[in-house]
């Protein structure tokens, strides 16, 4: 059987003419403007239209936008004549939904790609209907399993008449041994009792966790009925580009991240109309013709960027392209054109003109198309952000292109985490920023006058406790470590065991909630209790604001200069010395060793023998033939254990020669002491 091309359309369109019909009847009713309202209205109606190839209505809508736009100034109402045009248009559109044909009756192919509507538009519509009834289901779930709790105390007391049965039994049959009696019919009653109240009891047990497991799954899968994947607004997008390019005669790429994000559906259908306009209007405004592309210097074809991300307790939204930038000039004769003195407009900066750009209700468009030139763009999208609650920005580089970014309170998110026990609490890290998991007893951690840190991956990175980041005591012993990434940042965090994976559906906490800044969210587990989900970005921040140990160098001690050309040899000896009292600075030949030496005074030089370039024994040697620098004491560090090798460092001058096999940390220190002092 065919796919209707127009399901969704057909319910979104409806909802949108019954929208447009109630307020040009109130409008005449009342003489309240509401023309704003109503030109975002006409215009998504525009959009979805061309949509699903039915031009028709896109052009009626068209319309409906060219009899409201003179009027949507503060006050400003339309005549009759104008509130007669709309009305008549409506009604139009109204004709033109009531001939979108079932699947076998749909209207051929206009000669394009397809009728069909993208599956973003598919996917998003599914459910929006029933949001509120899912809500409400989810509430009765809730409240079903608060009562399912409280078969508990009926599981108890069952539980006593089974011992009382027993007991009772137990009594008659001794009693009966006693009087050497050869039936008593109380002992059958009790005995059949007895089994009567064991099954009872077993049942009731069985069935109580049989609807618990169940009444879990149908709560989980009513909360992933609320959710869908960014991504399914991406097709959708792309063919809004792809239409606006073919539109003015432009090349465009478009591309998308963060798609596997699963989010609030309500949210993403809100969002979804001011993406729509952002993008429509980056390849509009934002992006050059092919042959003033290539005159900068650029690819011919330009690229239009969607971004979803989590940030914190809040969804970025990005739309990026690679265009002009904001056209300051046609910005400051627009704020002109909305009656702001010339002084005024000269006096705003960049800054100031895309704040202006952001408030909407003008155009920068020379000319008026299908695709841009009465400025309700910029409205739509602001309309969109105020209603889940979210901020607008923009940033613009001129040649360079033009960055907006949606910031929208996380309602309700799902994501595969990582399961983990700090504090006696599970909690969860989204699985996507875990990097590695380690025992502790594979982990040693670097404790420096900077802050404490570990080595992962070649290089040191701050180390804490999870029970410190949350505001808890401490765990009383630590089974993992875990590496998490967050804003391109590693840190690892300290757990007193991890707990295994599962898909979690959290939402974020309520705005006045007192919780420290790594919390994202919550979720119920399947007893009712909440449990945490971490935000990546600001567990990582906090671990590097906590790692930090306090205090300074001993002023007494002068500095040292490590010499090694590996990374883990400079950053344990490093750890070694500043968890000292020494200031340590890096070098990675001998060659930048010598020009490090000659700028600055060292108390000692701490040196590989084997390195690319000059080695450590040519080092001393240059050392000890420079006037300047030939008292400064010299230790090699090696794994070289010959004894030839041991006798040539003391005749180029090493006061010691350190064997990394035999390596001993209290040694090492009181030589330098000695030393260096």
């Amino acid at each position: 059987m065919a796919q209707d091309p127009f399901k969704y359309f057909r319910v979104e369109a409806r909802e949108l003419v019954d929208q447009l019909g109630k307020g040009i009847l109130e409008l005449e009713r009342t003489g309240t403007s509401a023309v704003p309202e109503m030109l975002r209205l006409a215009h998504t109606l525009k959009g979805a239209a061309r949509v699903v190839r039915r031009p028709d209505i896109a052009e009626y809508a068209h319309a409906i936008e060219d009899a409201l736009a003179p009027h949507r100034g503060a006050g400003d109402v339309p005549p009759r004549s104008d509130i007669d045009t709309v009305l008549g248009l409506i009604e139009r559109i109204g004709a033109g939904l009531a001939t979108l044909g079932t699947p076998q009756e749909a209207p051929a192919n206009d000669g394009a790609t397809s009728n069909q509507a993208p599956p973003a538009a598919e996917d998003l519509r599914t459910v929006f209907a029933e949001v509120g009834e899912i809500d409400t289901l989810l509430g009765g779930i809730a409240e079903t399993r608060a009562q399912l709790r409280a078969l508990a105390g009926v599981a108890a007391t069952a539980g006593r008449a089974r011992q009382l049965a027993d007991q009772l039994a137990e009594r008659l049959v001794r009693e009966r041994e006693a009087s050497n009696a050869r039936g008593d019919r109380g002992l059958s009653v009790a005995e059949d009792m007895r089994q009567l109240v064991a099954a009872l009891d077993r049942d009731l047990s069985v069935t109580r966790e049989r609807l618990e497991r169940e009444l879990e799954q149908v709560r989980d899968a009513a909360e992933q009925l609320r959710l869908v994947s960014a991504g399914s607004l991406f097709p959708f997008l792309e063919r809004v580009a792809r239409d606006a390019a073919q539109a003015t005669g432009k090349l465009v790429a478009f591309e998308s991240r963060g798609g596997d994000l699963r989010l609030d559906s309500h949210m993403l259908r809100v969002i979804h109309e001011a993406l729509v306009q952002l993008v429509r209007n980056a390849v509009a405004h934002g992006i050059e013709g092919e042959s003033e592309r290539r005159r900068l210097g650029k690819s011919g074809r330009g690229r239009v960027a969607v971004e979803v991300s989590r940030r914190g307790r809040a969804v970025v939204f990005r739309c990026r392209d690679d265009g002009r930038g904001i056209d300051l000039d046609a910005v400051r004769r627009a704020a002109l054109r909305r009656a702001m003195s010339p002084s005024e407009v000269q006096a705003m900066d960049e800054r100031g003109l895309v704040e202006f750009l952001l408030k909407g209700g003008f155009s920068t468009a020379s000319s008026l198309s299908q695709v841009a030139g009465r400025g309700v763009g910029m409205e739509v999208v602001r309309s969109a952000v105020a209603r889940v609650g979210g901020t607008l920005s923009a940033t613009s580089e001129a040649g360079k292109g033009m960055t907006f970014e949606l910031t929208v309170p996380l309602t309700l998110a799902a994501a595969e985490a990582l399961l983990v026990v700090s504090g006696g609490h599970t909690v969860a890290i989204p699985f996507e920023a875990v990097k590695h998991v380690a025992t502790q007893a594979a982990t040693v951690p670097i404790v420096t006058q900077r802050a404490r840190e570990m080595l992962y991956d070649g290089r040191a990175i701050p180390i804490a406790a999870l029970t410190a980041l949350l505001g808890e005591a401490p765990d009383k012993k630590v089974g993992g470590v875990i590496v998490v990434e967050g804003d391109g940042r590693l840190a690892a965090v300290e757990v007193e065991r991890l707990s295994g994976t599962a898909g979690i559906v959290f939402r974020s906490l309520p705005a006045h909630t007192p919780a420290a800044d790594i919390i994202a969210g919550a979720s119920l587990d399947a007893d009712g209790n909440p449990q945490l989900m971490l935000d990546p970005a600001s567990l990582v921040k906090e671990a590097e604001r906590a790692g930090v140990v306090p205090g300074v160098a001993d002023a007494g001690l002068r500095p040292i200069l490590v010499i090694d050309d590996s990374l883990t040899t400079r950053m344990l000896e490093q750890s070694i010395l500043e968890s000292a009292g020494y200031d340590v600075d890096l070098a990675t030949s001998a060659e930048e060793g010598l020009e490090a030496a000659r700028r600055k005074s060292y108390g000692l030089f701490l040196v590989d023998v084997e390195m690319p370039g000059m080695d450590g024994f040519s080092f001393i040697q240059r050392v000890r033939g420079d006037a300047e620098l030939r008292d400064t004491p010299a230790i090699l560090v090696t794994s070289r254990n010959d004894p030839a090798d041991v006798a040539r460092g003391k005749e180029v001058g090493a006061q010691d020669y350190v064997i990394k096999s035999e390596f001993d940390q209290a040694h090492l220190l009181a030589r330098i002491r000695e030393l260096a002092g």
